[in-house]
């Protein structure tokens, strides 16, 4: 069989040796007797020489058949070789194909999720720019976002195409297709300053896109109002437009007009309010911090309730946000309930108490509302300065639920530490408060179904997480041996990093330890702190930086890491320690709660008080809370089943925005709707 052009008939038959006949040499005439003798001895000389020549060329033929006989092994073993590679070629070219299929169906069903709820809440918003030009009256508006709501997924099939129709081509499918359903969940509107990734300056952000995520996934309805700053980062907005319809709005004594901006974000409704007279409240550098913040929040409060109003909505839940938007409160159950708004309940959610929103009384009436008779101290009183006002006490004074958000104070914590003056104010309305922690957004960030990992795990199976750590190492061109430890640290975008103590950690414990740093952020603060780490530890083949983000290898840290460290597990805006409990890795805080001991650390008697904590609070101080990264590498070395079980029990807690903190607004939702 030929191999690689190599003819077997040319291996096996090699050319025989020509004989040719004696060379003769003639006289004159031709008479060769004269030479007889010299012929005899050229004869004996040729013979020896023909002997020696066929030893040769016996040698010779030898030496070329080893040779080829060698060149056939070489080649035989090169060409196994080859089929092996091509085999695991195709191999690789399956698996990556797999891989593709696996992404694009993943990514084709969040598609189509959320193109569902961006086709409904266009609809809606489109139902209010009928409502505001008078197409159609408040009642029948009423009717069709209750026919939205209870039958999404038809609407979304029928009405696939909204942006290009007409108001009357619209109205005329919409009443085709009503059948005056009955609503089954609820309609929420959050009047905020924040939304990620519209505007983002703190915990309230991320707080109202993954609460309002979590709802619309579970079958209710979520809005959000905000004001339309200069700063707002449009990208991700479906469908942005202006309504052609002026929306006035009361102020300082009279009607001004306001520009009114819809869109889609993540399958959420926003409607973005533009004053034209007081355009300078929202063009600015900063979102807060301005000697009138009370004007620019009240103005932007008023002006959402008037275009609630307008528009004919009647949600269940008007829901507020800290003291810049609290006095929705006052001005609801003052000027606003007897406008359609019956039904409609109030819900404030405080973030902190460390800004309260302290004003005279008499700015009270620029948004409508009478100052002597809220300048009580059973309404807005302050406390402490009773000549002034508190707006963050008049919203909890004027609604019907207080949810205090905190992943690991409890209530009782919250309330005699952490509230300031509002003390006795939370002490007197103490049945209206309940305690939700933060979440992260599962739909990015689930080991289960996370199409960034080799390999999928839960808590059920963690087998997974071997092969992610083993693709991680490889990856980054680490050591890959299974008794080494790997600790991840991914620090979230604005985190300083106390680079003296993050030194002593590393150094005090790197002996049979890896450690990866990912840097997630651009300021000089962080990336100075971990320059200067990376040049002590630049000899260590243990240690590796990565100085530039890369979203698929944060997953695939996060994945394959045994220990992820953490700042904090007090900063709400940190979702390190979440994430890491969702992919099977040990939280380790080495910020202020390192080394104190103690996770809650304005109350002992914490574990006296577990109704009034939050399941994430409970989890962390009975697993990781109070654990070095030393004690963490000992409990790993020592007793691997007994930590495998510890990482599995914590990955069953659900601590997305759609587990506990989704649980308990549902709950006061319907504590409050029913009153």
């Amino acid at each position: 069989m030929p191999i690689l052009g190599f003819s077997s008939h040319f291996l096996f038959h090699l050319p025989k040796p020509i004989s040719l006949p004696p060379l003769t040499c003639y006289r004159n005439k031709g008479d060769v007797n004269s030479f007889h003798e010299q012929r005899l001895e050229d004869n004996k000389n040729d013979d020896m020489s023909k002997s020696l020549s066929h030893d040769d060329k016996n040698v010779k033929h030898d030496n070329i058949w080893q040779l080829f006989k060698e060149a056939q092994q070489n080649i035989l073993y090169l060409n196994n070789q080859r089929l092996s590679a091509i085999e695991e070629l195709n191999k690789t070219k399956k698996e990556k194909q797999s891989l593709l299929d696996k992404i694009k169906t993943l990514e084709a069903e969040k598609h189509e999720t959320a193109d569902n709820l961006s086709i409904c809440s266009e609809l809606l918003l489109r139902i209010d720019s009928m409502v505001l030009g008078s197409v159609i009256n408040p009642a029948e508006a009423s009717n069709f976002r209750s026919l939205v709501l209870s039958h999404k997924l038809s609407v979304a099939d029928i009405f696939n195409v909204i942006s290009h129709k007409r108001d009357s081509d619209l109205l005329r499918e919409l009443r085709h297709f009503s059948d005056q359903s009955k609503k089954n969940g609820f309609h929420v509107i959050h009047i905020c300053t924040e939304m990620t990734p519209l505007v983002s300056r703190g915990s309230v952000a991320s707080y109202v896109t993954g609460i309002s995520r979590a709802l619309q996934r579970k079958g209710h309805l979520a809005e959000v109002i905000l004001p339309k700053y200069t700063c707002l980062n449009l990208d991700e907005v479906q469908g942005l437009r202006e309504v052609n319809v002026e929306a006035y709005s009361y102020f300082n004594g009279q009607l001004h007009g306001n520009k009114i901006w819809t869109g889609v974000v993540y399958g959420i409704g926003i409607t973005l309010i533009e004053p034209l007279d007081y355009s300078s409240f929202f063009s600015r550098e900063m979102i807060y911090g301005y000697p009138d913040d009370f004007e620019r929040f009240s103005y932007f409060c008023r002006a959402s309730l008037d275009y609630i109003v307008k528009c004919g909505k009647q949600p269940d839940i008007l829901h507020l946000h800290n003291w810049e938007t609290a006095i929705v409160g006052p001005l609801f159950w003052d000027i606003f309930v007897n406008k359609g708004l019956g039904g409609t309940r109030i819900l404030l959610t405080c973030h902190d108490f460390n800004s309260q929103g302290i004003e005279k009384p008499n700015k009270l009436a620029l948004c409508g509302l009478d100052p002597s008779s809220l300048h009580r101290p059973d309404r807005l009183q302050d406390n402490t300065n009773t000549q002034f006002i508190n707006i963050l006490k008049g919203g909890v004074v004027y609604s019907n639920r207080v949810v205090i958000m905190s992943s690991i104070h409890p209530k009782h914590s919250i309330v005699r530490n952490l509230s300031h003056e509002l003390k006795p104010t939370l002490n007197d309305h103490e049945d209206k408060l309940t305690l939700a922690p933060y979440g992260f957004e599962k739909t990015t960030w689930d080991s289960s179904t996370d199409y960034f990992l080799p390999e999928n795990f839960n808590a059920e199976n963690i087998n997974g997480k071997a092969v992610c750590k083993v693709a991680l190492l490889q990856r980054l061109g680490l050591s890959e041996h299974s008794s080494i430890i790997l600790v991840g640290c991914n620090f979230p975008e604005g985190a300083d990093i106390d680079e003296k103590k993050m030194k002593d950690v590393v150094l005090n414990t790197k002996q049979h330890v890896q450690f990866i740093f990912m840097e997630t952020s651009e300021r000089p603060t962080l990336n100075q702190a971990l320059e200067s780490l990376q040049k002590e530890l630049k000899d260590d083949d243990n240690i590796k930086f990565v100085r530039a983000y890369d979203e698929a290898l944060s997953h695939l840290l996060f994945a394959g890491s045994d220990i992820i460290l953490c700042r904090s597990f007090l900063d709400p805006t940190d979702e390190t320690p979440l994430k890491a409990l969702r992919y099977g890795a040990a939280p380790i805080a080495i910020g202020p709660e390192a080394h104190t001991n103690r996770v809650i650390s304005f109350d002992r008697n914490f574990i006296h008080h577990d109704q009034e904590a939050t399941k994430y609070s409970k989890l962390i101080n009975n697993t990781f809370g109070n654990m070095s990264l030393d004690l963490a590498i000992d409990e790993i070395r020592s007793n691997p089943s007994k930590w495998k079980q510890r990482i599995m029990d914590a990955m069953a807690h659900d601590l997305s925005w759609d587990g506990e903190c989704y649980e308990v607004h549902v709950a006061a939702y319907s504590a409050i709707k029913n009153m």
